[in-house]
């Protein structure tokens, strides 16, 4: 009798803490389930954004690679832009977009379209290399404008390394546009180094010092 009303004791234990406390262990158990699902779902849906933003992506490539486009084509190009911007901002693949529009506006002529497309990324991304792409192109951008002493200071910005020589063949260029030979030269030296130092030639350095040679030599 003592084992038996024992046991009935325990059983009385076990449904007075299942009373008090089975409610909430469900809500627990619901709700890490829930968690599990969320995680999943949550991953799912990430993956989904990916593959959304990879394929904008990649059709925004498509059509950048063009050798030239018509009305229609570029309306679809700045709807890639805008899809990317508004739905995958933040991501590499809006990053990367701004200087594929950059590229756009400049074929059509919208030159200040391109200026405010690269200041956005330069300002907006902590990729430094994309950054540095956007201050070599945006330096270009405002040499061509006239605008070189803009230009050389937008160089000396934080560029990384691994664009070093491009810089430096960029910054020749501008002082060759303002008729700052020696500078030029120099410039182009230290970009057609740089360029040899990191196994990726630049090509065009070199005629562009020997034509630099046989202007000096003419003078």
């Amino acid at each position: 009798m003592a084992e038996l009303r024992t046991e009935e004791e325990q059983l009385e234990a076990i449904k007075r803490w299942w009373k008090e406390n089975g409610t909430s262990l469900l809500a627990g158990a619901v709700l890490a389930a829930a968690g599990v699902f969320g995680w999943n779902a949550w991953q799912d849906y990430q993956q989904g954004q990916a593959v959304a933003a990879s394929s904008s992506y990649q059709q925004l490539l498509d059509l950048a690679s063009r050798d030239s486009l018509d009305d229609g084509a570029l309306a679809q190009a700045q709807g890639l832009v805008d899809t990317l911007q508004e739905d995958h901002d933040g991501t590499l693949y809006s990053e990367l977009a701004l200087l594929l529009e950059a590229r756009l506006e400049v074929d059509a002529g919208d030159v200040e379209g391109a200026r405010e497309s690269l200041e956005t990324l330069i300002e907006g991304s902590d990729d430094g290399y994309l950054t540095g792409l956007a201050r070599l192109r945006l330096a270009r951008l405002q040499s061509a404008e006239g605008n070189h002493e803009t230009a050389l200071a937008t160089l000396d910005g934080d560029i990384p390394e691994a664009l070093a020589a491009q810089r430096d063949n960029v910054r020749g260029d501008i002082y060759h546009a303002t008729g700052q030979h020696d500078q030029a030269a120099e410039a182009w030296q230290s970009a057609q180094s740089l360029a040899e130092e990191s196994g990726q030639p630049l090509y065009g350095i070199s005629l562009k010092l020997d034509d630099l040679g046989d202007q000096e030599a003419t003078l």
